[in-house]
Parts: C-alpha cells; structure tokens; sequence
C-alpha cells in the first residue's frame, strides 16, 4: 500500500514509519522536521521536509492511505501561540483533507487525535461516546479538528484515534511526556517532582501506538469513527512511584495547576482484534537502559517547548 504519514519524523512517526516499511508498504513522509529527521533510509522511503500546509495534488498521487500525525503537540506547545496551533492543527488539518478528497485515490484517513478531549471525567470507563470537555486550546484544536475528520467520510474511510500519553523509547525521543520525564529526572537529578499526583491518566507504550496504526491499516472492515487507544489507567504518582522502585529516589510534591483527570477504555478497539503487548513498566526499564548505557543523552530538542522556543518556532 501507497501511504503518506505526515509528521512522519516525529516521536509516534519515527517507530511508526520503519514499521510500516517492514511490513511491505511505500511510504511518503511529509515533515516540517522541526526536531530533525531520524528516519533511515530504505527504498520504500520517501522524506519531504515540508510543511503540511504546502501539500500539493501532485503529493497525493496514488497515495491510499494516510496517517495524519503532523500537529502542535501538548498542551504547553499550543500555549506558546494558540493562533499558529489552531492554523496547524485545524486550518491545515481541514484544507489537507480537501486535497485528500480531490485525489480520488485516497481510500483510507487516519487522523491522530488526543485522550485528553476528555478533559475532567469521574467515569470508571471513559468511552467514545461520552460527552467531550476539553480544557485547554491544545485540547479543543483536537476536539474541532475530530468533527473536521469525521466530516469527510462519505468521501473515504475516517478514523479519529484518541491515543493515551505515549511513553517509551523513540529515535526521535520526548522528554516532556510524563513516564518519560520521570525516568530522565530520576536518571539525572537523582529526584522526581510530581505536581499534584492525583491525577489519574491513561497511557500506551510508543510500541503498541504504532501498532494500532498499522492494525487499522490492516482491518479494512472497521467502519469510520473514533478509537480510544490507552491501556494503563495510572495515577501520575503511582507512576511516579513504579520509577522510583528502580532508582531508588526521592519524590517530591508541588502543587499542580493542571487538573486534568480521566481513564480511558478502550474496549472497542480491542474488541477489533488489536493485542497490546508493552507496558508502562517496559518503557520505563526501556528508557532507563538506554539512558544507563548512553544510547539515549538528553538534549534541548528532546523537550518541546524547550525547543520551540531557542528555535521560534511558530513564535514570529
């Protein structure tokens, strides 16, 4: 299969993309690369370092699939310039759909959405069909941009996944996502700093992330709609906890200005056949060998807002 991935070079795409190469699909990547390009080379590959924004018709030829993985990521991100994010991840999102539909050759549209739409829910199970909260601008540019996607399935099947917070080892690394900034502070600071602690979310190994991609490329019979995608229900300290009993650290307890709270269930994908096969406690241990043996060394560009802001990105 012919499939676009846009942001492809991102955390979720630079697993994804090698995935998909292995599984017998061409892939085109179009990427601003704004953290780099860690893909490598294969003759199904192709790297385009382009803005979403600047797709053309001619992109699309013989395309069949896309993963729409290319947007302001997080919270912090989209509050360094709410106008530039709601362009990124709703204006461009919207026209890109639009040449999508012209194409005629794209049959199927994946959409990478967030779990955190949800915003604050006291639900056990947190389904696809409860109302949506969302909190914060990152929060409604997904919700908005969901309703765009979903609008568009009379002309292709749509598919909004929700994932959980995303954890585990990457070439193109995070370290601003929660499991992952643990292990980094505890690995370097010899403290973690948990603010709040309460606060319960659900989460997926970068692994199985890529997985659900690839298995709904696979099950063309699912009909369109939304896909939960989180496994792991945890309380940022129990977290915080699971990576202290490997470091053996001091955590400490701020007060947190982001009360976002919810679980996910996320039955109705597994009831598609999807297998998870990783774990929190698998990124954890993942992450902390690499960082032991120093395949893994933090950088600026491992933190996103970090990085945005010393290159002003979407600042000027």
């Amino acid at each position: 299969m012919n499939i676009l991935v846009t942001g492809g070079c991102g955390y979720v795409g630079s697993v994804l993309v090698p995935r998909l190469l292995n599984e017998g699909h061409k892939v085109l990547v179009i990427d601003d690369q704004w953290f780099g390009n860690y893909l490598p080379s294969h003759p199904e590959l192709s790297v385009r370092k382009q803005s979403v924004k600047n797709i053309t018709e001619t992109d699309l030829l013989g395309i069949e699939a896309v993963i729409h993985l290319a947007n302001v990521a997080n919270d912090p991100s989209v509050e360094l310039n709410p106008t530039f994010s709601w362009e990124v991840n709703v204006l461009h999102t919207t026209q890109f759909l639009e040449l999508c539909k012209r194409s005629k050759s794209v049959k199927k549209f994946m959409f990478a959405s967030s779990g955190s739409v949800y915003g604050l829910k006291s639900e056990l199970n947190v389904t696809e069909d409860l109302s949506l909260v969302p909190i914060s601008a990152y929060n409604k540019t997904k919700m908005t941009a969901e309703r765009v996607c979903l609008s568009y399935r009379e002309y292709f099947d749509v598919k909004c996944i929700r994932p959980a917070t995303v954890c585990g080892v990457s070439p193109r690394m995070r370290f601003d996502v929660v499991v992952n900034m643990f292990v980094l502070q505890a690995f370097t600071k010899n403290k973690i700093v948990v603010l709040g602690g309460e606060q319960v979310r659900p989460n997926i190994h970068i692994e199985d992330m890529a997985s659900v991609y690839s298995h709904m490329l696979n099950k063309g019979e699912l009909e369109s709609g939304i896909y939960n995608a989180g496994f792991e229900n945890i309380s940022v300290m129990d977290i915080a906890k699971m990576v202290q009993e490997i470091f053996n650290v001091e955590i400490e307890v701020k007060p947190s200005n982001d009360p976002r709270s919810y679980r996910q269930d996320s039955t109705k994908l597994l009831n598609t056949g999807f297998i998870r096969k990783k774990s929190v406690s698998d990124a954890i241990n993942e992450i902390a060998l690499k960082l032991k043996n120093g395949e893994i060394v933090d950088e600026d560009r491992w933190h996103t807002v970090k990085w945005m802001t010393s290159q002003k990105i979407g600042l000027i």
